[in-house]
């Protein structure tokens, strides 16, 4: 196997690669190096993670991944779903429990598999280490795939813009950093992968074989994606809609029917086959276009034989009429309804008003232009030449490529967090912007500096001056896109969207001190360390993973919000007076209840008065929403006699009014009696008397109330310095409900 001879022929075709061209070298050492770019700025971030010597991961949702991938790694890759009901999470949304049996299997299986196959080899990580680092390879693994697409698209000038912008993307950054363990991943490499392979599958310059081999990678992609992110409604439709522009600009070839039937028919199969998905999928209205487009493809097939225009004219009617009354009968059985709720609500923005729960969340929330300009800063002067150079080129791919950038930005504009979807659009859009603005300069500046003569000689000098001006000022709005931001004061949008702690390790405050904030930390090490599994503590869902995952208590809510109608329990528990609470609590056995309340250290210059006024970031930014998701079902617990109607509120109106005159919420009679201002007054009053806070002599700016039924068991925060985290003083309060004193009072 090592003979002389096997090892000269070795070394000969190692001296094979000096034939390889200078460009090729180029190409790919930036590519290298734009790969090892977006790694690096995806783990600026462990920067505040090396004090604790530990990697955790970042904001809620990821959490709920790592459970379900540590259920995986030490159970097998199916223990969550069979055998059937599957892995009940008894800890999540007590007393139910939570369903993991219904959770999307791409993500944690794909850590699950990567983490296995790591520790084969002896690299000794700890999993959850793991999980915080994989979101950071996993995006520079996108810029790479990406590159390829743009390489189809126009060329390796334009695949390298591509990869350039896509791993410098705010957006997409912040979804695929450190930490960031959570569904956008697999949706990303998936939606990539499946355009990449689709595209090529749909090639008429490729072979059939070569062709069908894409079309099952596209559909293995498809299925990925499917099976990762609810979002996979927005691929599916997508590509029916570019299917279906192809037909109506006649460019239908039996390729494409073999492509389109091939990936959706085995990528449908594949993702149908998981519990959560089923069959019902099939018949949801999002998914139903698919069928439709088969049968018109069908159909264009049988019409390019030499059929007579009668037997045309009666086939197109007869197909036509079929497929309408098709979806009739399905619509009257009520097969097609089932287009989920998040869906339809980016179609139409305004369905997410009339739901304070969804409104609550802020990357539901619609993208103002302000926020698109911050995502693509300067980089629209591109986005819209792209636009323009890619209609003038109506290929395939520049037909997909428009669609996707239209469809995308309206899902984009319609909802923040969708911004990520925009995100390689943008990228492919602007790096042909790019391209195609330079071109034609370089091609100036390349010619012979032979002239003809005198009228020549005055127009060829002017170009090449004009030319060297152009890709001068395309350089330096390339600098001010992604080197120099003036929105950003000059730091890179890139690396102030990435250097920032994770949120744990930030005490969920939008800062980014010297060292981790403490107080989340501490909070869960204390319910880990000194409270049972089984002990029910109620906050509100924001911190339910916190709590029940790295804090293994038992929580009543988290961010999977699969019961309304219990955060409108826990919003009405915060909101009604402590009287009313204590019952709804005994409801849900809850043992404990926790607030998370920031103050702000503020002082009167006049008296030279120190105060601890009330901040923005922790509950009391929140407690609005607490009394709009449980006044919006007022009725509800009006009739199942917990409060009565002159006690019930409608909105968080009821509860106080802003001042104008200084700019401030002031509480009223009904808010100063809410649970939640007690628990989050008292938990300031406890901090002015700490000794760090009388030394400098902090009083309170309003009236504490002290809680009768809820005993503080602990407070983190309660002795910090106030000016460590420049004057912001985040305060996680621990309380524990004392029922006998409250039967006792209610006895008597």
């Amino acid at each position: 196997m090592l003979s002389n001879e096997r090892l000269i022929n070795g070394f000969k075709s190692l001296g094979g690669l000096r034939n390889t061209s200078r460009g090729s070298v180029i190409c790919y050492s930036a590519l290298i190096l734009i790969i090892i770019i977006a790694f690096s700025v995806r783990i600026l971030p462990i920067r505040w993670e090396i004090p604790s010597g530990t990697l955790r991961l970042n904001e809620f949702d990821p959490y709920y991944q790592f459970s379900i991938t540590n259920q995986m790694v030490d159970n097998g890759l199916l223990s969550p779903y069979y055998p059937e009901p599957g892995w009940r999470n008894q800890q999540l949304w007590y007393p139910e429990g939570l369903d993991m049996s219904r959770s999307l299997p791409s993500l944690p299986m794909t850590a699950a598999v990567l983490y296995s196959v790591v520790s084969f080899v002896g690299v000794d990580i700890d999993l959850m280490a793991f999980c915080a680092l994989l979101p950071a390879v996993l995006g520079a693994f996108a810029c790479l795939v990406i590159f390829f697409m743009g390489k189809d698209m126009g060329g390796k000038s334009i695949g390298l813009f591509s990869a350039l912008f896509l791993a410098l993307s705010p957006s997409f950054l912040q979804r695929s950093s450190l930490g960031f363990f959570d569904s956008e991943l697999p949706g990303m490499i998936g939606l990539l992968l499946f355009v990449f392979m689709f595209l090529r599958s749909i090639d008429s310059k490729r072979t059939l074989f070569s062709s069908i081999l894409y079309s099952l990678a596209a559909a293995g992609s498809l299925a990925y994606f499917i099976l990762g992110w609810g979002a996979a409604y927005f691929l599916v439709n997508l590509t029916v809609l570019f299917v279906f522009v192809l037909l109506l600009i006649k460019r239908y070839s039996q390729r494409l029917l073999i492509s389109y039937s091939v990936t959706f028919g085995l990528a449908l199969f594949i993702a149908t086959k998981w519990p959560y998905i089923s069959l019902d999928y099939l018949i949801s209205s999002a998914i139903l276009p698919v069928a439709a487009l088969f049968v018109l493809l069908c159909l264009a097939e049988l019409l390019r034989h030499n059929l007579s225009s009668k037997t045309k004219i009666y086939l197109t009617i007869g197909v036509v009429m079929a497929t309408i009354g098709a979806l009739i009968v399905l619509w009257q059985f009520g097969f097609m309804e089932g287009i989920a709720g998040k869906f339809i609500s980016v179609l139409d923005p305004r369905v997410r008003s009339a739901s304070p729960l969804i409104e609550s969340v802020a990357e539901h929330r619609i993208s103002t232009w302000g926020y698109i300009y911050y995502e693509i800063g300067l980089g629209v002067v591109f986005f819209i030449t792209g636009i323009y150079f890619t209609m003038k080129n109506p290929s395939n791919r520049n037909v997909f490529l428009l669609i996707f950038g239209a469809t995308s930005l309206y899902f984009a504009s319609s909802m923040v967090r969708l911004l990520v979807i925009f995100a390689p659009a943008f990228a492919l859009l602007a790096s042909k912007g790019i391209i195609g603005l330079l071109k034609p300069f370089f091609a100036l500046l390349k010619e012979s500096s032979i002239i003809a003569g005198k009228s020549k000689r005055r127009l060829h000098r002017v170009g090449k001056e004009y030319s060297g001006g152009v890709i001068a000022l395309v350089f330096i709005l390339l600098v001010l896109t992604l080197s120099f931001t003036p929105q950003t004061g000059g730091i890179p949008r890139a690396i102030s969207q990435a250097y920032s702690p994770i949120t744990l390790s930030s005490g969920s405050l939008p800062i980014a001190p010297n060292e981790p904030v403490n107080e989340w930390l501490d909070m869960l090490n204390y319910t880990s360390n000194n409270l049972q599994s089984t002990d029910v503590v109620c906050a509100w869902w924001d911190y339910g993973y916190w709590l029940g995952i790295p804090g293994n208590v038992t929580t009543l809510a988290d961010n999977a919000t699969v019961n309304t109608t219990k955060i409108e329990d826990i919003g009405f528990i915060f909101m009604t007076p402590e009287e009313q609470s204590i019952p709804m609590l005994a409801n849900y056995d809850a043992k404990y209840i926790l607030v998370f309340h920031t103050a702000f250290l503020a002082q009167d210059q006049s008296t030279s008065t120190f105060f601890a006024t009330s901040g923005i970031w922790g509950d009391e930014g929140k407690w609005s929403w607490m009394a709009r998701i449980s006044g919006d079902n007022r009725e509800r617990f009006i009739q199942d006699g917990w409060i009565d109607d002159n006690s019930m509120w409608t909105d968080d109106n009821d509860f106080g009014e802003v001042d104008q005159t200084v700019g401030r919420w002031i509480w009223n009679a009904a808010g100063k009696n809410s649970t939640i201002y007690k628990l989050m007054t008292w938990a300031r009053h406890l901090y002015t008397e700490s000794e760090i806070a009388q030394a400098i002599n902090i009083s309170l700016d309003e009236i504490a109330v002290e809680p009768s039924y809820f005993k503080p068991a602990f407070i983190s925060g309660v002795n910090i310095d106030p000016y460590e985290y420049s004057g912001i003083i985040p305060l996680v309060a621990l309380y524990e409900i004392d029922y006998e004193s409250y039967y006792n009072a209610t006895s008597t």
